[in-house]
C-alpha cells in the first residue's frame, strides 16, 4: 500500500510567494529573487511530505500564479497580443507570464490580460486558454520537466502532475467561431507526448493527469477525445505509470469510460462523493489500482479515521493491499498551509482547534491511515486513533455548537419571508424618486486598502492602537474617500470599508458560530489570498455590524450612501463550512443575520442597499441534474436576506467571473432591483444571457478589470458600453468596474474612475442627442 499527494499549497508557510511577486510588481525586487523564493518553496513542500511518509510526492503543483496558466504558457498557447512583451528588451518568460494574468501596461506597451474565471466549485480562480481554430501548440516552457530535475537533485523522485490533455482543452474558451475547443486534441497531444518523453529520459515512474472534468456531463464528442487522447499516451509509453485524478464529485455516468482508460491508478473522489465506491469497485480491472481520496483537501477537519479505516479494509479485502492507495480527496492548494502556525486562542481556542487539520496535518493524516491498516508503529499509532476518537467525539456533543433560538428561527420561516412587498414593476415606479440618471455610475462597494490603513487594523488588535485613536483615523479616511467620490461626481457613493479585512471575515467576526483563525490562508488567485471564517456552530448576528459606519459617511454627503453586505451564499462558500448538517440549513441561518442587518441599515436611512452574491454561480452543483435543488434553497436565502425591506428601498447585488446562460432565470428569481457583473474580459459577451432573457431589472455590467493593474481608457469604457445598450435598453443600464477595488493601489482607481465617469456622461450626451433628434422628426 502506498500514499500519494495530489498537490501542495503553493503560497509557502509565510505567505511569502505573495510577498515576493507583489514587490517584483511594484519592481522592489530581481527576477532572481523572485526565482529563489519559489525554489525554496518547493524544496520545503517536497521535504515536508517526504518527512511525513508520503510515498509517492507530486511536482508541477507550483505555480507563480495559476497552474492553468502554466499550461498554457507550456504548450504554447500564448495569444498573439503578447507578442510585443515577448520581444520588449528585458523581459523574461516570468514577465510575459504575469502580463498573460495581468495584463501590461508600461513603456508604451498596453495589453489587457486572458479572462479569468472559478476553478469547478472552488474560490480559486484559473486564468482562462484562448483557442483559434486549427491552433498549433509546441513546447514553449519546460517548467515541468525543470521541477521534476530540481526535486531529483534533492533525492526525491517525484511524480509530475499535468491537467490531462482533455480537460485542459474544457478548461478554456473558443474565441473565434466554426470550431469546438475539444477539436484541438490532435494538436495538444504531440506537447504531452515530448513532455512525456523528456521526463522518461530523467527516469520518470509515476505522472499524474488531473482529468476533473470525468466528473462533469460530458458531449460524446468529449468521450471520445479521452478515448483517443489515452490510447495514444498509452501507445507512445508502454511502460509509463499513468495516474489518473478525479475529483469534486463521483465519476457517474462517465464510470463505464473511466474505467475502460489504459492507466495505471484511478484516483476518486470519497469525501465529495463516497456514494460512487461500490460502483467504481464493481466496474475497475483488478490490474488497476484504486487511490482513494479520504481526507478532505477543501475544508479543515479533521479525518474520522475509524470511518476511514472502515472504507479502505473495504476495498483491501475485495482488491488486495497492494491494489490501494491512500491520498487526500484533491490538491491541497484549497486547504490552509499548517495548523501549526496557529498560536494565538484568542483567534481560535483550543476546543475548536482540536477538531481542526490544515495541510500539513492532512498529509499527516494520510500517512497515519497507511500505519493503521500496515500495523506499523503500532504503539504510536494507536496513540493517534485514540486521539483522534476522542477530538471527534467531543466535537459531536460540545454545546458550543447548538443554538435552538436560531434552529426555531429557520424552522419558523414562511414563503412571505423570501418574498418583496411588490414586484419589480412596481419597486422600480417608487424608486424613480431617487431621481437617479441614466447610466448611474457607481463602485462595487471597496476602495484601496494601503499598506497604512492596513497597519492601522494591526495596530488595534496588537493593542498599539485604542479604539477611539482607530476609529478617528478610519472615519478620516472614510471622510476623504467620500469627498473625492463627490469631486469625480459619482452618482452612489460607498464608505471605501477601510474598517474591513475580507469581505467574509469582517461579516463572520461579529456573528456567532464562526471561529477565526490568524494563519488559515488559502490562495484565492495570484497573490490573492483570503482567510476563510470557520462555521463551527449555529449562526446569529448579536448586534448590528456595519450601520454605524455606513450611517457615519451618508452623514458626509447629500448623495446616495451605499450600504455595503455579503450575502449569505457567499458567506457559506467562501467559508471553512460545518459538515454535521447541510449546507442549506447553515445558508439559511446566515440569511437571517444579513436580513436582520439589511433592516438596521433602512432604518438608519440608507436606501440603498447592496448585497454581494459573487459565489452563487460558483456554488452549483458539479452535475446538472442536481442544480436545481441547489438553486431552489440558495435564492430563497438570498431573498430572505433581502426581502424586509420597503419597495421604495433599492436592493442590489453583484456577481463576478462566472457564466450566466444556464441559470438566468434562477439569477431573474433572486429579484434584485440592480445586479452588477463582470464582463469587461468578456468584451460584454457576458450580457447576452440578460439580453437573450429580457432580464427584466436593472444591469451594472462591469466597464473595466479591476484585477489587472493598467487603467483603461475613456474610449474603451463607451465602446463597453455602446456594446452593452446594443443589447439591453439604455434605462436598465449602471456604470461600475467589475468588482471591488481594495486590491488596486489609489493612483490607478482615481484615473481609472474618473475615466468611467466621463464614458457615463458621454453616453448620457449621445443620449440626449438621439432624443432630441427623435423629437425633431
Amino acid at each position: 500500500m502506498l500514499t500519494q499527494n495530489l498537490g501542495y499549497p503553493r503560497i509557502g508557510s509565510q505567505r511569502e510567494l505573495k510577498k515576493i511577486c507583489e514587490n517584483y510588481w511594484a519592481d522592489k525586487t530581481g527576477y532572481k529573487n523572485v526565482l529563489q523564493v519559489g525554489k525554496n518553496i518547493r524544496h520545503e513542500n517536497w521535504n515536508l511530505q517526504k518527512e511525513a511518509g508520503i510515498d509517492i510526492i507530486p511536482s508541477n503543483d507550483f505555480s507563480f500564479y495559476d497552474h492553468v496558466l502554466d499550461h498554457s504558457l507550456t504548450f504554447g498557447a500564448i495569444p498573439k497580443r503578447y507578442n510585443e512583451v515577448i520581444l520588449k528588451k528585458g523581459n523574461t518568460e516570468l514577465d510575459l507570464y504575469f502580463a498573460m494574468a495581468r495584463g501590461y501596461q508600461k513603456e508604451g506597451l498596453d495589453v489587457v490580460a486572458m479572462e479569468m474565471t472559478k476553478w469547478f466549485d472552488t474560490n480559486y480562480h484559473y486564468i482562462v486558454p484562448e483557442f483559434y481554430k486549427d491552433q498549433p501548440f509546441k513546447l514553449f516552457s519546460t517548467k515541468i520537466i525543470d521541477e521534476f530535475y530540481e526535486a531529483k537533485q534533492l533525492g526525491i523522485t517525484t511524480k509530475p502532475v499535468l491537467i490531462g490533455p482533455v480537460s485542459y482543452l474544457l478548461l478554456g474558451k473558443e474565441k473565434e467561431t466554426g470550431f469546438e475547443k475539444i477539436d484541438l486534441i490532435k494538436n495538444l497531444l504531440p506537447v504531452y507526448i515530448e513532455i512525456l518523453s523528456r521526463l522518461d529520459a530523467l527516469d520518470v515512474e509515476y505522472v499524474q493527469f488531473d482529468e476533473p472534468f470525468l466528473t462533469l456531463d460530458l458531449t460524446e464528442k468529449d468521450k471520445k477525445a479521452y478515448e483517443y487522447a489515452y490510447k495514444e499516451l498509452r501507445k507512445a509509453f508502454p511502460r509509463l505509470k499513468i495516474v489518473l485524478a478525479t475529483y469534486f464529485e463521483g465519476l457517474g455516468n462517465n464510470l463505464a469510460l473511466t474505467t475502460s482508460l489504459p492507466v495505471n491508478v484511478l484516483h476518486i473522489d470519497l469525501v465529495r462523493a463516497e456514494n460512487q465506491l461500490n460502483d467504481v469497485l464493481a466496474l475497475l480491472k483488478e490490474d488497476i489500482i484504486l487511490s482513494l481520496g479520504l481526507v478532505d483537501g477543501r475544508n479543515i477537519w479533521k479525518n474520522d479515521f475509524e470511518k476511514s479505516v472502515s472504507i479502505i479494509n473495504q476495498v483491501v479485502e475485495k482488491r488486495g493491499i497492494d491494489k490501494v492507495w491512500i491520498a487526500p480527496s484533491c490538491s491541497l492548494i484549497h486547504s490552509p498551509v499548517d495548523l501549526d502556525n496557529e498560536t494565538n486562542e484568542k483567534n481560535l481556542s483550543a476546543e475548536i482547534k482540536q477538531w481542526l487539520a490544515y495541510a500539513k496535518q492532512k498529509i499527516a493524516e494520510v500517512a497515519t491511515l497507511k500505519k493503521l491498516i500496515t500495523n506499523e508503529s503500532p504503539a504510536s499509532t494507536l496513540q493517534k486513533l485514540e486521539e483522534n476518537k476522542i477530538a471527534i467525539a467531543n466535537r459531536k456533543v460540545s454545546k458550543i455548537i447548538h443554538n435552538p433560538a436560531v434552529k426555531e428561527r429557520v424552522l419558523a420561516l414562511k414563503e412571505q419571508d423570501a418574498e418583496r412587498l411588490s414586484p419589480f414593476s412596481a419597486r422600480k415606479i417608487k424608486q424613480q424618486e431617487l431621481n437617479l440618471p441614466i447610466y448611474a455610475t457607481t463602485t462595487i462597494g471597496s476602495f484601496p486598502q494601503t499598506a497604512e490603513v492596513r497597519s492601522w487594523r494591526a495596530k488595534l488588535k496588537n493593542g498599539t492602537f485604542t479604539v477611539e485613536e482607530y476609529d478617528n483615523l478610519i472615519a478620516q479616511e472614510t471622510k476623504n474617500a467620500v469627498k473625492w467620490q463627490e469631486e469625480i461626481d459619482l452618482d452612489v457613493l460607498v464608505h471605501g470599508e477601510f474598517e474591513r479585512n475580507d469581505m467574509v471575515e469582517y461579516f463572520g467576526e461579529q456573528l456567532d458560530g464562526f471561529a477565526f483563525s490568524k494563519n488559515g490562508w488559502v490562495q484565492s488567485y495570484g497573490s490573492r489570498c483570503v482567510k476563510p471564517p470557520i462555521i463551527f456552530g449555529d449562526v446569529s448576528r448579536p448586534e448590528p455590524m456595519t450601520v454605524k459606519w455606513t450611517a457615519y459617511a451618508q452623514s458626509l454627503t447629500s448623495k446616495y450612501m451605499k450600504g455595503m453586505l455579503t450575502g449569505p451564499v457567499t458567506i457559506l462558500q467562501w467559508s471553512f463550512v460545518r459538515n454535521d448538517q447541510p449546507r442549506s440549513e447553515t445558508c439559511a441561518q446566515i440569511a437571517l443575520a444579513i436580513r436582520d442587518e439589511v433592516c438596521d441599515l433602512e432604518n438608519a436611512g440608507i436606501k440603498i442597499i447592496q448585497i454581494d452574491e459573487p459565489a452563487i454561480r460558483e456554488g452549483l452543483p458539479l452535475r446538472k441534474t442536481d442544480w436545481q435543488k441547489y438553486l431552489n434553497w440558495a435564492v430563497k436565502a438570498f431573498k430572505i436576506s433581502a426581502s424586509g425591506v420597503k419597495d421604495d428601498t433599492q436592493i442590489h447585488t453583484h456577481m463576478c467571473y462566472s457564466e450566466f446562460n444556464d441559470i438566468i432565470q434562477n439569477i431573474a428569481d433572486m429579484d434584485a432591483d440592480v445586479i452588477t457583473i463582470e464582463t469587461s474580459r468578456s468584451q460584454m459577451e457576458l450580457l447576452d444571457a440578460f439580453a437573450d432573457f429580457k432580464y427584466p431589472n436593472e444591469i451594472g455590467p462591469g466597464v473595466y478589470d479591476i484585477h489587472s493593474p493598467r487603467v483603461p481608457k475613456r474610449e474603451e469604457m463607451v465602446q463597453l458600453l455602446k456594446k452593452a445598450k446594443a443589447v439591453i435598453p439604455s434605462d436598465q443600464l449602471w456604470v461600475n468596474p467589475d468588482c471591488g477595488l481594495k486590491t488596486r493601489g489609489w493612483d490607478e482607481t482615481k484615473k481609472a474612475l474618473i475615466e468611467m465617469v466621463e464614458a457615463a456622461k458621454e453616453m448620457r450626451k449621445t443620449e440626449e442627442v438621439l432624443s432630441a433628434d427623435l423629437q425633431a422628426n
